[in-house]
């Protein structure tokens, strides 16, 4: 389950573009369903189930524009388990060299959401 959604940013292409960051506690928990919705000019992404874990965003004029259009974002996200993927504390001064030359796998999915608009 997801334990918190971040969006990072949110541009405007052919369609909306947000980034997300989602955080999860277990590495083997694979229960993560999005959903947006947008009401006024705020975006909110969610996990269905979980009503408490969610992020908003304040869109330009120009992007609930387009999110009305098409009634769809497109999410770019990328997972991180709490544990695993913070910051290194001792860090080796030649990382080529080094036990720790090698980065941990980043999950990233890249969907198209329906967007719910409700006012």
């Amino acid at each position: 389950m997801a334990t918190s959604i971040e969006i990072k940013k949110a541009t405007l292409r052919d369609r909306i573009v947000v980034d997300v960051d989602v955080w999860m506690d277990d590495p083997e928990d694979h229960d993560f369903s999005p959903r947006a919705r947008m009401t006024g000019g705020q975006l909110h992404i969610h996990n269905q189930g979980r009503e408490d874990v969610f992020s908003t965003f304040d869109l330009e004029d120009e992007m609930q524009i387009v999110a009305e259009r098409d009634r769809l974002i497109e999410l770019r996200i990328k997972f991180g388990v709490h544990g695993m993927h913070g910051k290194l504390t001792h860090k080796t001064p030649l990382p080529r060299s080094g036990p720790n030359s090698k980065k941990l796998a980043e999950s990233r999915w890249k969907t198209l959401l329906p967007l719910e608009i409700s006012s």
